[in-house]
């Protein structure tokens, strides 16, 4: 009698591991993911999981995990990240490069697209109208990035109290978010190696759920691959060569046009944002706000509204917003350049030095992601600055609400509060009404991000075609 026939379990079949996978296969695969990476980093991840570990099986859900964990350790949105170190692994630095690359490939075109559209006619009613109904939704979804976070992190009173102080800092004082960031990673890095229990806090968006694929299923392994085994002149070489792509063009415009030059300013501006964005796109866009709107004069505040729902309309990291930073601040300034061409150079620059880093990170460290993992202080570092970043998204949120929902606002100083203030005689009953909807439609009703950006600016333009807003 057979084991099956007496009624036993029968041992699970092992699959057969996927044949090997050519660059150009896996380049059609990552145009896919590239096209359809909507729906923010959580959104991004998780369908990256279907498709490369359920789907193609090109990687294990422990593996996958594994370096989902070690992007979370670093600045710059996490997504985009990890994608180029699963082409790097499977391909080498070629590999890295074109999984990396085309994840913000059709963003960077749809944002400049959408930014010389804005600039050409944005001041034709109907388009003022549709940017009007996409910033309702921005904020409910900014909202929902605080309730999705901080349902993960704050999971102590400790990170609480950091959330509130991180949240005081930036909103009434106006400490600069790159500070906060360093305090906080200070207080966690202390905390863990002291090993104290409120600094071991998980994180990470969910990656999806069903039943799992072994590494040892899947096209890379659980072998380590000989690329991963790296020298220190490799090292060394790899760090100048991409270092060399980030800092130079950097260094020539400050020598060239001086440090006062809007290029210049955008260019040192964006990087220092590379290698403090810690949390995501919602954690560094407080602090882009703040400054391109009132250390730079970039853009005004409705304008930054404006970018951030292109971003959250079009395929690629939400990050990408920057770039739309980076064009208006040229466009307003170009000096002896067209100002669309100014636009134009000022948006790409913002992208190139945003995103080279995150080549760099993953090409450099990678190699050496079993030491971070399972580091206490370094774990306790990453806990105590998610818990920040909880509070800096809570001040993008009020600060979004302000100037979404109020026509009118004035600044208010007094000691080392300074924030702006809303005029109450001031509120937009429509605006107020719309963002009231998306709120609940997405907090309650748990509506997807593009039908409620699709509702809102339906509505806002139905409102303009009816005579109710200007």
């Amino acid at each position: 009698m057979s084991a099956a026939q007496a009624g036993a379990t029968p041992p699970a079949a092992v699959r057969p591991r996927p044949a090997e996978v050519s660059v150009g296969e896996a380049f059609l695969v990552w145009l896919r993911i590239a096209a359809l990476s909507f729906g923010g980093p959580a959104g991004q991840i998780a369908m990256m999981h279907k498709v490369l570990v359920e789907e193609k099986r090109w990687i294990g859900e422990h593996r996958f995990l594994h370096a989902l964990n070690y992007c979370m350790l670093l600045p710059g949105p996490e997504a985009q990240q990890l994608a180029t170190y699963i082409g790097w692994l499977m391909h080498r630095t070629k590999g890295g490069i074109i999984a990396g690359g085309l994840f913000i490939l059709p963003g960077v075109l749809s944002i400049m697209a959408l930014s010389w559209i804005y600039v050409l006619f944005g001041k034709v009613g109907i388009v003022t109208a549709l940017f009007f109904g996409l910033k309702a939704a921005v904020l409910a979804i900014v909202l929902q990035a605080v309730v999705r976070i901080s349902s993960r992190a704050l999971k102590n009173r400790v990170m609480l109290a950091i959330a509130a102080i991180a949240f005081v800092l930036i909103f009434f004082a106006r400490v600069p978010f790159p500070a906060i960031v360093l305090a906080a990673g200070l207080i966690g890095w202390l905390g863990g190696r002291a090993g104290l229990a409120v600094f071991r806090v998980g994180g990470g968006h969910g990656a999806g759920k069903g039943a799992i694929v072994e590494d040892s299923e899947t096209l890379l392994g659980e072998e380590l691959p000989a690329h991963a085994r790296m020298s220190k002149a490799q090292a060394f070489r790899i760090a100048g060569i991409w270092l060399a792509l980030w800092l130079v063009p950097v260094v020539i415009l400050l020598l060239w046009l001086g440090p006062v030059n809007v290029f210049s300013q955008i260019a040192t501006f964006f990087s220092t944002m590379a290698m403090v964005t810690f949390g995501g796109a919602y954690a560094v866009l407080a602090y882009v706000a703040q400054e391109g709107v009132q250390s730079y004069h970039w853009l005004q505040p409705g304008e930054m509204l404006d970018g951030l729902g292109m971003a959250e309309t079009t395929p690629g990291p939400l990050i990408m917003v920057l770039q739309f930073v980076g064009f208006m601040g040229a466009y307003r300034t170009p000096g002896m350049l067209p100002p669309l061409l100014a636009g134009t150079l000022g948006g790409l620059l913002a992208t190139w030095v945003t995103f080279i880093p995150c080549f760099l990170w993953i090409f450099l460290g990678a190699p050496f992601i079993e030491r971070l993992r399972g580091n206490a202080a370094v774990a306790g570092a990453l806990s105590a600055i998610t818990a920040a970043v909880v509070g800096v998204i809570l001040n993008l949120a009020i600060w979004f609400a302000v100037h979404t929902i109020f026509r009118t606002v004035r600044p208010f100083a007094a000691g080392p509060l300074r924030f702006d203030l809303p005029i109450a005689s001031s509120v937009d009953l429509w605006a107020l009404s719309l963002s009231a909807a998306a709120i609940v439609a997405v907090l309650r009703f748990r509506v997807g991000t593009i039908p409620v950006l699709a509702a809102t600016s339906a509505a806002g333009i139905a409102l303009y075609l009816v005579g109710l807003t200007g």
